[in-house]
């Protein structure tokens, strides 16, 4: 599946989405990594960034991860566990890998962490394959 990067708007990985993230993601090993440091329009409460977004981080490396191998998937079930909140301007990386993989069925998991390695958050993801011109 080729995306069309002029029209794209994912609101997590797309440079043209106004109001979106704008991850960018890079191959590491067996996993896929993204950075990204919130800002105060991301947050919940004071200094602190909405849990929606640590979400959508970590989805979206599952999702990417998969994409970057040529996986055409959708995202089936998504269980986040939440360990610290994590602050407003510090940078978080986020990192997805592959864990299993039966029929349509990927399964994935994702941690998001401070600079120091502190876990923010995980992520354990179901996703079912899909054909291609399903998406658009």
């Amino acid at each position: 599946m080729t995306i069309d990067e002029t029209t794209h708007m994912c609101f997590a990985c797309s440079p043209i989405n106004p109001i979106g993230l704008k991850l960018v993601f890079a191959d590491k090993g067996d996993t896929c990594v993204t950075r990204f440091v919130p800002g105060p329009q991301h947050q919940g409460w004071t200094g602190r960034v909405h849990g929606g977004i640590v979400t959508t981080l970590l989805d979206e490396a599952m999702a990417q991860f998969l994409y970057r191998r040529d996986e055409t998937a959708v995202t089936a079930e998504l269980t986040v566990r939440f360990r610290i909140p994590a602050p407003v301007g510090s940078e978080l990386l986020v990192e997805a890998r592959q864990t299993g993989a039966r029929g349509r069925l990927l399964t994935l998991e994702a941690k998001a962490c401070l600079k120091d390695g502190t876990v923010v958050a995980v992520a354990q993801g179901k996703f079912l394959r899909v054909p291609p011109d399903a998406l658009g």
